[in-house]
């Protein structure tokens, strides 16, 4: 079958560790599944996995992609919840075991993908493949920051202000897009013109990187880490959360922690999401008629080009790409 694989590792070139090619169909264990590809998206994670970053030389050749929608025997459209965790817990993100598809079993970048039944779940009525498979990843994330870690309530109508750093990566216009679905007043800041002008166009007021804001929010969605931790702290009314999700601007920020005490503000780390909260995010966008934004669609065959429009930071939006 045709795939897109990490070979190896390579943390100096991770396209020289790529391939896209013909490869082993997966293995199906008890209790799981094969669904046949129809749409996946291709994440950070993906390109940090071709560095060698949670994926060793010895698990190599590993399958990369953890988003998808695929199709199961019976002619069904699904969406593949991609954590494997211990199924039995209430909260299977805080499994100490769990992993992602393309750590330890090959990813959804294949026309076909092996993944436990119950990750299972119906794509919302009139999606299309290829916007129900943004969600399980950059969606997911973004909503359990949102409410889970910064207490939106998923109800929506929040009397809440929320800043979203670093406007234009997956996360960051998931964000947006949900918080503003939510009810919450959104800012958002960019690092160039354009990127503030299309965070405007989701209904966020743009910001600078830096710029003092019209207020001070409640809640920061953070998936840049250090380059941004100052502002986020500042940014921040007293009792104020920042969630964070990633370090794409550096992981060993200054924190003036005076900041920290004196306003009594929660500074919350976030991965993934639960398949409860999946199932919630689905029904939320499908009842308030959302559609991700996406940026850019490749077929398989092409997932090279896909990932190297995400490791080019040009992007906006979630990277599809398609079985054909």
């Amino acid at each position: 079958m045709l795939a897109a694989y990490a070979r190896n590792v390579n943390p100096d070139d991770p396209f020289a560790a790529l391939a896209v090619g013909q490869i082993e169909p997966p293995e199906v264990p008890a209790e799981w599944t094969r669904v046949d590809l129809v749409a996946a998206t291709v994440n950070r994670h993906d390109y940090w996995s071709l560095q060698g970053v949670g994926l060793r030389e010895d698990q190599c050749p590993m399958i990369l992609g953890t988003d998808a929608v695929g199709r199961t025997a019976d002619g069904d459209e699904v969406v593949v919840y991609p954590v494997i965790a211990d199924a039995s817990l209430e909260d299977e993100t805080l499994d100490p075991k769990r992993t992602l598809l393309s750590e330890h079993h090959p990813g959804t970048l294949a026309e076909q993908i092996a993944v436990p039944a119950r990750n299972l779940l119906p794509v919302p009525a009139g999606w299309t493949a290829a916007e129900a498979a943004c969600l399980p990843t950059a969606y997911l994330t973004a909503w359990r920051m949102l409410t889970t870690r910064g207490r939106l309530k998923a109800a929506g109508d929040n009397d809440a202000a929320v800043l979203v750093q670093g406007t234009g990566g997956g996360v960051a216009t998931a964000a947006i897009v949900l918080a503003r679905a939510l009810g919450a007043r959104v800012y958002a800041t960019g690092r160039s013109p354009e990127r503030r002008e299309r965070a405007a166009e989701l209904g966020a007021v743009p910001a600078a990187p830096d710029a003092r804001l019209p207020e001070r929010v409640d809640i920061v969605v953070d998936s840049v880490g250090e380059a941004v931790m100052e502002h986020s702290i500042k940014s921040l009314k007293p009792g104020g959360r920042l969630v964070i999700c990633g370090v794409t601007g550096g992981y060993a920020p200054r924190v003036d922690l005076r900041h920290v005490f004196f306003k009594q503000l929660e500074i919350l780390g976030s991965t993934m999401g639960t398949q409860a909260e999946l199932a919630a995010l689905l029904d939320f966008c499908a009842a308030r008629s959302l559609r991700p934004v996406i940026d850019s669609t490749y077929a398989l065959a092409d997932a090279e080009s896909a990932l190297r429009r995400l490791a080019s930071g040009e992007s906006f939006g979630k990277i599809v790409v398609t079985r054909d």
